[in-house]
């Protein structure tokens, strides 16, 4: 179970919601027009990726009944869970989190060409629960200033923030939640290239979306030191 689902009755369309599991920019990374902003200076750093837990690091959608292969399963009371109810912390039922251990190291290596950063409902509380169960050290947090279903023009709430937060930077935003909307929010809104990759909330992450990420940063971060 997410921490917050905000899956309710306003959710898109199945068909608006499979438009948006195509990646935003070429998968590899790679075009005639990288980086299609000019200036050197928005190459010279690493490109920003948003990490979600739900959905992303934890297959909630998988079926209970038979947790995916490779994971584990911890029970969780992050702060923000137990903020929710007025009973006493030792009557709160955990969480129910699958997570694979050979995601931090793969996230890890990422780190190479990416800056991390968790992109999640958990907050902080991904650093003192999650990060740790998979061997990652404290990663920077994004702070949403709203957890409401839809953001501006019918996008998910993260969206808008996500842009704001990259500051005209390369970004690759990971999440169970984008779609076409997204998409083209971050067309109109993001001056710099941008990778926008859906993860199947019923599998988590594959190794085909760490092959996808890896060459995407190599490839930008790779213009970033030939421009030095």
């Amino acid at each position: 179970m997410p921490l917050v689902r905000n899956r309710s009755a306003g959710a898109l369309p199945a068909m608006d919601r499979r438009a948006g599991l195509a990646s935003l920019g070429s998968p590899d990374g790679c075009t005639a027009e990288s980086p299609h902003v000019g200036e050197v200076e928005r190459v010279m750093s690493k490109p920003l990726l948003y990490l979600d837990v739900d959905g992303v690091l934890n297959p909630w959608r998988a079926k209970p009944e038979k947790r995916p292969a490779g994971y584990e399963t911890h029970r969780l009371t992050p702060a923000a869970w137990l903020a929710e109810y007025p009973s006493p912390p030792r009557r709160v039922k955990p969480l129910r989190v699958w997570l694979n251990p050979e995601h931090g190291p793969k996230l890890l290596a990422l780190g190479e060409v990416f800056d991390l950063w968790w992109a999640t409902t958990w907050e902080h509380d991904a650093n003192t629960q999650i990060g740790p169960l998979i061997g990652l050290p404290e990663l920077p947090v994004v702070e949403w200033r709203s957890t409401k279903r839809f953001g501006p023009d019918g996008v998910f709430w993260k969206t808008a923030e996500l842009v704001e937060h990259a500051a005209g930077r390369p970004f690759v935003w990971v999440d169970d939640d984008i779609t076409v909307r997204d998409r083209r929010y971050v067309e109109q809104h993001h001056p710099a290239l941008a990778l926008l990759h859906y993860v199947d909330p019923a599998k988590g992450l594959l190794d085909d979306d760490f092959d996808t990420l890896q060459a995407w940063g190599a490839c930008q971060f790779g213009v970033a030191g030939s421009a030095a």
